[in-house]
């Protein structure tokens, strides 16, 4: 959009107008379109070109006669239930189609054309969504196994990190910071700022474990020629190397002139190394939807792990999720959702090394908090002990004072 002129003219680009979010920008166009298409087939739009050609027949065919477009509202979503009854898509996908349309005609219109009161009425309940589920630690195992150095780097950051993977679109190396632990000098983790210069713009935190896979990563590139500055995106095309030459059907490009993995490209690369894993098998009949999802399974599996150890509400705040009018009232510092954030580095961290690594830290840090609280506590008793010797004599003096009288009464008698 940023090469087109606002032009109220043009239905298209003020629906664009309306997309503010990176990941809505790239869904929203393709949710309209399926609707625009299923509109053409059946022959109600003459126009089989482009999206904008298209949105703006439709547009002047609804303005020209609302219930028409109410009507085809309500078969498309007839057209849609009956697909998920036969389990191509899910309810949520129904109900996505919708969202993009709706804010297609509310941006064009400054009077409802659509009852979506009534139109709605025919959905499906929601509590029939995908029943996706999260990888498993074995499975990220298996993947990150894949002889493609961008992957390790790719997965870790994402699942400790829990964000979209439109994120990859933005993120560069100066959006990476590590934080340092200033009693021992190592990295406890790393900020990373989600969709930077947006107005969306946010930061999340990932593992050292996920820091020194994209270290590595970056190191890579520099011995092999490229030359790494902030503005490196995290992730580049191949280029044509001993090691990347036994990759087929890969565009190969040169080390010093690298083009960023946009991430539909970093989408492909993650079901390509599924498939070559065998965590991508293909599917029986009658069933569309594997087990995990190659994009949002890893925000899946940071929420899982995460809501073990952390706040529900911490969680859903670093990866962007809407926690109700809470978001009005609660507001962590950056210092205490970090403080939180390190109590599931150990449920975020995927090598068996590195969690042995974590877990011998943390019985370290363990046993000297246990000796300092023992010394402490031997300090506390030998005080009190001290204490109690100073009254024991105290006592004894006291005790000699009170007898000191009565020796002289004694005394004096006996004379």
């Amino acid at each position: 959009m940023s090469n087109l002129t606002l032009n109220e003219e043009n239905p298209l680009q003020m629906f664009l107008y309306a997309l503010r979010a990176p990941e809505s920008k790239r869904q929203y166009p393709r949710r309209l379109k399926v609707f625009l298409d299923y509109l053409t087939n059946k022959g109600e739009l003459k126009t089989n070109g482009t999206l904008e050609e298209q949105s703006k027949e439709f547009l002047t065919k609804t303005a020209d006669n609302p219930k028409w477009a109410n009507g085809q509202l309500m078969e498309f979503i007839l057209y849609q239930k009956n697909r998920a009854e036969r389990g191509e898509i899910v309810v949520t996908t129904i109900r996505n189609y919708l969202k993009a349309t709706k804010l297609f005609l509310e941006m064009n219109s400054d009077v409802p054309l659509v009852n979506w009161k009534r139109i709605v009425k025919a959905l499906p309940n929601p509590k029939n969504t995908a029943n996706d589920r999260a990888p498993t630690l074995e499975e990220i195992r298996r993947l990150i196994q894949y002889p493609d150095r961008r992957i390790r780097p790719i997965i870790l950051t994402m699942i400790s990190g829990g964000f979209r993977i439109g994120s990859w679109d933005y993120l560069q190396w100066k959006h990476v910071t590590p934080l340092i632990n200033d009693k021992t000098g190592e990295v406890m983790a790393a900020k990373v700022s989600i969709y930077a210069g947006e107005p969306e713009e946010y930061y999340c935190f990932i593992t050292p474990e996920a820091y020194n896979a994209l270290t590595e990563w970056m190191n890579f590139r520099s011995d092999s020629g490229e030359s790494i500055s902030g503005e490196s995106f995290l992730i580049r095309d191949v280029w044509s190397s001993t090691e990347f030459g036994t990759f087929k059907n890969i565009s190969m490009g040169l080390v010093k002139h690298p083009k960023p993995l946009k991430s539909s490209g970093v989408k492909s690369l993650i079901e390509r190394a599924m498939r070559s894993q065998g965590l991508a098998k293909p599917l029986l009949q009658g069933i569309k939807r594997r087990p995990w999802k190659s994009g949002h399974g890893y925000r899946k599996f940071f929420k899982t792990q995460a809501e073990q150890v952390m706040k529900p509400a911490n969680v859903e705040l670093l990866s962007v999720r809407d926690i109700g009018i809470s978001q009005s009232y609660y507001k962590p510092t950056e210092r205490q959702l970090l403080e939180d954030y390190l109590n599931a580095i150990p449920y975020l961290t995927i090598s068996e090394e590195d969690r042995l690594k974590r877990e011998v830290k943390d019985l370290t840090i363990k046993k000297d908090e246990i000796s300092l609280m023992k010394l402490k506590h031997e300090k506390d008793i030998n005080e009190v002990r001290e204490q109690l010797r100073i009254l024991t004599e105290s006592h004894k003096e006291s005790n000699e004072l009170l007898k000191y009288p009565e020796r002289l009464v004694d005394i004096s008698r006996r004379k």
